[in-house]
């Protein structure tokens, strides 16, 4: 019989679940446990994924010496210290998107995966995407010849989720729209453009709609206080500038009345022999009747690629991951200078 991962998930929200299923669904992984602080949620996933053993207190999970593995779903102002104590307790951990709450936070997961030799990865999906690997070799051929700046954005016109909820406060969430949605369409360039180095960045954010009750959408189970304040983003803008001489804009917002003819996510990619959109994937390139515009056939990846499968296959056969965990590091960077840009009405310098 093949080896196993055997893993554990901490965090039985609606990501969580989506972990469970993917794990159930990986020939080379099983899942052994799960945590949750909510024991109605906890025993609600514990039955329906028959999970043999279950816990409320996630450090009882972390004892248990046959877990080799975890994945992390949990609000991410608890993402540091739950990575932290599962790589000293000498488990490889998946995090979901962002990394922390702030770059200090991150800095400090980085350090403890080295000092443990454990993998730790963010969970960045965009970049399992078929479209994204298509678009990857595109680049790597020299089809789009040299890239010089990158759009990314996700514009939903009422998706807020549940106000009053971790998501929407400040303490819990560590932003809004931007941390919840940009952070996706930011790797996405950064990883299509293959520059992690920024220099400078120059943001605005917005909230509009949350504080006044409107664009909400029910999502997750976490549980809902109507008596918290909406104080994060519900739209932001960004412009970073790398030293390599690119750019990247970057658009997003969970509400705002956007034209409904509109594409609501995706990337453009300008270079100098052609430029590529995804989500549709479309190449724009001279032809021989003039310019000309390919669609690109690219169906999304199959179950047995998302990046659940990847880490376990990581971890099982000590692959390098497909989302280094330097990388995101930077991003988290990236995100702390939009939100002090934004504060501050001033360009913001990394590094």
């Amino acid at each position: 019989m093949a080896e196993k991962l055997r893993c554990a998930v901490i965090g039985t929200g609606g990501i969580g679940l989506e972990h469970l299923s993917s794990l159930l669904q990986c020939p080379r992984a099983v899942a052994v446990a799960i945590a949750d602080q909510s024991p109605n949620r906890v025993k609600e996933a514990a039955e329906r994924f028959k999970i043999p053993r279950s816990y409320t207190d996630y450090h009882d999970l972390l004892d248990q010496p046959d877990v080799e593995a975890v994945t992390v779903a949990v609000p991410n102002n608890l993402h540091a210290a739950v990575a932290v104590d599962a790589l000293h307790a000498r488990k490889h951990v998946l995090l979901e998107k962002p990394m922390a709450v702030n770059a200090k936070e991150a800095a400090r997961m980085v350090e403890a995966a080295k000092k443990s030799k454990r993998l730790l990865m963010v969970g960045q999906n965009f970049r399992f995407h078929r479209q994204t690997q298509h678009a990857r070799m595109l680049i790597e051929r020299g089809e789009l010849g040299e890239l010089y700046h990158a759009r990314g954005f996700w514009l939903r016109r009422s998706h807020i989720p549940r106000i009053g909820s971790w998501f929407t406060q400040k303490q819990f969430a560590g932003g809004g729209c931007v941390c919840d949605l940009g952070v996706h369409v930011l790797d996405l360039c950064l990883h299509l453009l293959g520059d992690f180095d920024v220099r400078c960045v120059l943001a605005q954010t917005y909230g509009k709609f949350g504080p006044r009750g409107l664009g909400e959408f029910e999502w997750g189970k976490s549980e809902v206080d109507p008596k918290k304040p909406f104080n994060v983003e519900d739209t932001g803008v960004a412009l970073l500038k790398l030293r390599s001489g690119k750019s990247v804009s970057l658009e997003v917002s969970w509400a705002g009345h956007h034209a409904p003819d509109q594409r609501e996510l995706g990337v453009d990619l300008l270079g100098t022999e052609a430029g590529l959109s995804l989500f549709p994937a479309r190449l724009y390139r001279p032809g021989v009747n003039g310019l000309e515009t390919v669609h690109l056939a690219t169906p999304a990846v199959p179950h047995s690629e998302d990046r659940i499968h990847h880490f376990v296959t990581c971890v099982l056969q000590g692959r390098k991951p497909l989302v280094p965990i330097e990388e995101s590091l930077k991003v988290q960077q990236i995100l702390d200078a939009i939100y002090a840009s934004a504060a501050s009405c001033k360009e913001v310098r990394i590094g």
